[in-house]
């Protein structure tokens, strides 16, 4: 699979468009948040088409620093604190909301950390085989929260969600991950976060699907 400025700037605009149909057709504030994150991978995929551009084309040098700390910036930052967090808006059983509390405090607790990281250490990319390689110089702990910490929150929600459709996207998402670190290990940031962001797209579909179940069970329909 050949990445690119423009494939990362295809796959933006797409979800770009996909969550802008998902936040029109979401009935709640909660579906709003959800529909969000389609959107979010949008930007994060210009942000690395912008850094190819830097990378690849004489005279566009500059990009190179805000592209790759915006990326990074979506990638740790963002998504540990708002992926449990939007799954927790959307979790309609008390049981299962005050786990993803649980993991919505630890992904800022890790948002915060890989902040502090991005500001500290130096962090620096290169393209090679088709993919970018981001380098980052963390110290030990944050070797370690990136191999295992980062999952417990940006991953493990969807499982853990009494909503069937989300345990797909998780599962879809994890199975993205497992592809990425199997085949590009090197590059398994940016590879990941694409795939991933491809995923992202089913959000539309979980929304329709929620809303279509709610219409059901008020006509008598559907129990839920």
């Amino acid at each position: 699979m050949c990445f690119s400025a423009s494939a990362s700037f295809t796959a933006g605009a797409v979800l770009l468009t996909i969550g802008a149909i998902a936040i029109k057709k979401s009935s709640t504030p909660a579906q709003r948040v959800l529909s969000c994150i389609p959107v979010i991978f949008g930007l994060q995929q210009l942000t690395e088409g912008l850094l190819w551009i830097g990378l690849s084309h004489p005279g566009y040098e500059y990009l190179v620093q805000p592209a790759k700390y915006g990326f990074l910036l979506f990638a740790q930052v963002v998504w540990p604190a708002f992926i449990p967090y939007s799954i927790m808006r959307i979790e309609p059983r008390p049981v299962r909301k005050k786990i993803m509390k649980v993991l919505f405090g630890f992904g800022l607790v890790l948002s915060a950390y890989f902040a502090y990281c991005l500001s500290a250490y130096d962090v620096t990319v290169a393209p090679g085989c088709a993919h970018i390689n981001y380098v980052l110089s963390y110290p030990t702990p944050g070797v370690y929260a990136m191999s295992f910490g980062y999952f417990l929150p940006a991953a493990i929600p969807p499982f853990i969600s009494g909503i069937g459709r989300l345990r797909v996207l998780g599962l879809a998402t994890l199975l993205a991950y497992v592809a990425a670190k199997i085949f590009y290990e090197q590059y398994v940031i940016s590879v990941w976060c694409f795939f991933a962001a491809l995923v992202s797209g089913f959000v539309l579909f979980i929304i329709y699907e929620m809303n279509r179940d709610s219409v059901k069970y008020v006509t008598g329909e559907k129990k839920l």
